[in-house]
C-alpha cells in the first residue's frame, strides 16, 4: 500500500456570513465555518495542531497556529469522521482561508493534511 492511501484526510468545509455579529462601517467580517475531517486512509491518525493562512480582499495575512480544534485532538479509525464549527473575522466582505492539519498515525509517523482554500463572502458580493 502506497503512503498516500495509508495516510489520508479528506477535509471538506462550508463557510456561512455571520451578519449579527458583523459591522461592515467598522470593517468587521464574521464568518463561521464548518468542517469535516474524515480518515479515508488505512492507518487511525490523532489532529495535533491546525495552522489556517487567512486572507482578506486587500491582501492582509492572518496566520493562526494551534493545539487541536475547538479544544479537542480528535483520533479518527479509518472511515472515521469528525466534524467542528469555528469563526474568523476579517476586514473585507470577501476573503479566504486555507491552512493545514499535523496528524499522528497510530504508527508513529506525523503528516500533514492539507485543507483545500475556500471562500469568505458575504452574500451576493460575489457572482
Amino acid at each position: 500500500m502506497s503512503d498516500r492511501a495509508t495516510y489520508q484526510i479528506d477535509v471538506q468545509v462550508e463557510s456561512m456570513y455571520v451578519e449579527e455579529q458583523s459591522a461592515p462601517a467598522d470593517r468587521r467580517y464574521v464568518f463561521a465555518y464548518t468542517v469535516t475531517i474524515r480518515n479515508t486512509g488505512g492507518i487511525p491518525a490523532q489532529l495535533l495542531t491546525r495552522h489556517w493562512i487567512i486572507t482578506d480582499a486587500n491582501a492582509k495575512v492572518q496566520e493562526v497556529r494551534g493545539e487541536g480544534v475547538v479544544g479537542e485532538q480528535p483520533h479518527l479509525r479509518p472511515g472515521e469522521g469528525f466534524q467542528y464549527t469555528s469563526g474568523t473575522m476579517i476586514e473585507t466582505p470577501v476573503g479566504s482561508m486555507r491552512g493545514s492539519y499535523r496528524m499522528h498515525a497510530d504508527n508513529g509517523v506525523d503528516f500533514e493534511a492539507e485543507i483545500p482554500p475556500f471562500t469568505l463572502a458575504v452574500p451576493r458580493v460575489l457572482h
